[in-house]
């Protein structure tokens, strides 16, 4: 991770402080993440028959491909989200935030492979009002996309008092998170965990649950947009802090002149427990707006399982870095000290990441030390190699083989940085800065056999292609990691400069559903077609906001054939009715 600066170090007793002046409720409200409260996950739910002893029957990673064969175990596991607004400081800092269920992150969403979920989702903004959606990120939704979650695109944004209820498959299984998809919403909070189980071919004893990192601002996500769209405003947005599980401490000394938000510089870090010599699962999840995290934990080495919801040939590492909405699972043995041991976990915002305080800290306690004391561990001198790019390509191979299919319609779609008229810096991507329309979702009209748009929606219809492929560059100074809604996506090659039309490992490319694309370079993206209306976006929030967002119209016939349920409808209808009664703030792109 490299050393860390002197200047962080004079902040030791404040910053890396394991002791916490306050108390969970006014750091992560009703959440209980970042405490020794919170317990190992089971291998499975078992609360329905198991068929040869698991919910996945004999299915195993490299005897089965999740991406056709999945398990149908006719379970339902149902949740119910309240999203509000509440006043916390996971740093230290008071700030207005959204909450799920007054919870910062919000609680885990947790199913077996081949379970259906049930998300019932209560709009309860006011003081202003404010619409709302939900996005499962990473999930498929093969044959349900609506219910991705993506207001202008598969739906219309949630009215204020009235609820959506998510109904989807977990047909691939693994970590990843939900987030809100209306506006950069989800920066103010509304976050949190999901977890798959499913078959694994590596052992571990205990599954530690999500791990999830995330740079923080001490503005409202609206204001700062206001200010990014504002005229000859910044694209740049830097963030106060950065968190593990939703906790770090801030040094309150820092804070403008005459700011007077109460601030309390020893607020308190998340804490896990390791048990000696066992090895531990750990969930990465990148859930920041902005930042690219690099995470380790000094003494230990990370055996790395799974990229996004794609199972990987095992390597090992010291620092696993991670674009905004990717995932990594590892594997960490407790065997670097003895039963009093204690060690410091650490995520660094890497330096093409504008943030004040970069340094993200939790404390890891083998089964006898003093959980009141603070680590003494040092880093491990891993320097930031600054290229603003993720791990290398070669390094993560799917655990089973999928051969990339020759592409059917190949489309390029170039990231641009420009002013319009009125001075406001907004991106370009494939030549248009977009925005969304709330009350007309594009998948409901593509539904209805309308497949003309305004350019300003920025929709791409490949028509019947079946395997298409995306070339994306990137002609801007900054990194960007791009999402593909329902889809994991083949990542055919990366790096510097134009694509020189080389494939990494043709035989069996890396499959995820984000991928970071580095300044001035390219990234080259493929996926087999999955029927809907998708988003493609960059995954910082204050870009998509900006306008770098995208949607690809897949198999249009085969949309057309869809039985929308009525729910999707009523939820249109019930926020036409709230527009004509009240005036949307859309500032941004929506998105």
């Amino acid at each position: 991770m490299g050393v860390i600066p002197t200047a962080v170090v004079h902040l030791a007793n404040n910053v890396y402080n394991a002791a916490g002046g306050l108390p969970q409720r006014r750091t992560n409200g009703s959440s209980v993440w970042g405490t020794l409260l919170v317990s190992a996950l089971s291998l499975f739910l078992n609360n329905n028959p198991l068929p040869d002893g698991y919910p996945w029957g004999k299915r195993t990673d490299i005897g089965t491909n999740p991406f056709t064969q999945f398990p149908n175990t006719g379970i339902i596991r149902t949740y119910d989200f309240t999203v509000s607004r509440g006043v916390i400081a996971p740093d230290g800092y008071d700030r207005p935030v959204l909450l799920v269920n007054g919870a910062f992150p919000g609680p885990l969403i947790e199913a077996n492979w081949g379970d259906k979920i049930i998300v019932n989702v209560h709009n309860n903004i006011t003081g202003p009002e404010e619409g709302t959606a939900i996005h499962w990120h990473g999930f498929l939704q093969e044959g349900t996309p609506w219910e991705d979650g993506a207001p202008g695109i598969s739906q219309c944004p949630i009215a204020p008092s009235k609820t959506f209820t998510y109904e989807f498959l977990a047909t691939l299984y693994g970590s990843s998170w939900y987030h809100s998809h209306y506006s950069a919403q989800y920066s103010g909070g509304v976050v949190g965990p999901m977890v798959v189980h499913g078959p694994t071919q590596q052992k571990y004893d205990i599954d530690l649950g999500p791990v999830m990192l995330s740079d923080w601002n001490h503005e409202e996500y609206f204001d700062i947009i206001e200010k990014m769209l504002a005229p000859n405003g910044s694209p740049r947005v830097i963030s106060e802090n950065n968190l593990i599980n939703g906790k770090m401490n801030f040094d309150c000394s820092t804070v403008a002149p005459g700011d007077k938000t109460p601030c309390v510089s020893n607020a308190g870090i998340s804490k896990f427990k390791f048990k000696t010599g066992k090895t531990h699962r750990l969930r990465l999840i990148n859930a920041g707006a902005d930042g690219v995290q690099r995470f380790s934990i000094d003494g230990h080495t990370l055996t790395v399982i799974a990229n996004d919801f794609t199972p990987i040939k095992p390597y090992n590492t010291s620092v696993v870095t991670l674009a905004v909405g990717q995932r990594a699972d590892v594997l960490v043995t407790a065997n670097a000290g003895n039963s009093k041991s204690a060690f410091w976990m650490r995520s660094n915002l890497t330096v093409c990441t504008p943030a004040k305080q970069p340094y993200a800290v939790a404390a890891v306690y083998y089964d006898q030390a003093d959980t009141t004391k603070t680590p003494t561990s040092t880093p491990w001198d891993v320097p930031d190699p600054g290229t603003c790019a993720t791990d290398d390509l070669s390094l993560t191979e799917p655990l089973y083989p999928i051969k990339l299919p020759d592409p059917t319609t190949t489309h390029t779609m170039d990231i641009e940085l420009f002013k319009n008229a009125s001075d406001v810096t907004l991106w370009k991507f494939g030549g248009v800065s977009m925005r969304a329309n709330y009350n007309e979702p594009v998948l409901l009209l593509a539904n209805d056999g309308n497949f003309t748009y305004p350019d300003i929606w920025n929709v791409v219809n490949f028509q019947g292609n079946t395997s298409i492929r995306v070339v994306v560059n990137n002609r801007t100074p900054g990194g960007h990691p791009m999402h593909l809604h329902g889809h994991e996506v083949y990542v055919v090659h990366e790096g510097p400069g134009a694509w020189d039309g080389t494939i990494t490992r043709a035989e069996n490319p890396m499959r995820r559903d984000v991928q970071q694309v580095r300044p001035g370079g390219h990234v080259v993206l493929q996926f087999d077609a999955n029927p809907g209306v998708w988003g493609f976006h960059c995954h910082i929030a204050w870009h998509a906001s900006g306008g770098f967002f995208s949607s690809f119209v897949v198999q249009p016939k085969e949309i057309q054939k869809m039985r929308i349920p009525q729910s999707v409808e009523n939820t249109c209808r019930e926020w036409d009715a709230y527009t004509h009664r009240n005036v949307v703030e859309q500032i941004d792109s929506g998105t």
